[in-house]
């Protein structure tokens, strides 16, 4: 019985730990599939390198309360600087708010 319970547990660990761990690499996607995927999506986590990544949204509306949306710039396969749409900062854009 607990051999059972325990393959049991391996195996769905197994299965779900690959499909968390993906991401998209921007590196690896063209600007067009990048600000596409974004676009879609409305907020998606990408990377630009082995450990980097964050979160990049298409309006200021998917960032949280007290956030506001800043333009995002990031390398992709055929483009060094492809606007993706915004990532969000806690730093207002406005002086003294």
């Amino acid at each position: 019985m607990r051999t059972r319970m325990a393959l049991a547990i391996v195996i769905l660990t197994g299965a779900t730990v690959p499909a968390l761990a993906q991401r998209a690499q921007t590196p690896a996607m063209s600007c067009k599939a990048t600000t596409t995927l974004v676009a879609r999506l409305g907020a998606v986590v990408l990377g630009t390198g082995p450990d980097l990544y964050d979160r990049y949204v298409v309006n200021e509306s998917f960032c949280p309360v007290g956030y506001y949306a800043r333009p995002a710039v990031l390398p992709t396969r055929d483009n060094p600087q492809c606007n993706v749409g915004y990532y969000c900062s806690g730093i207002s854009p406005f002086p003294g708010r």
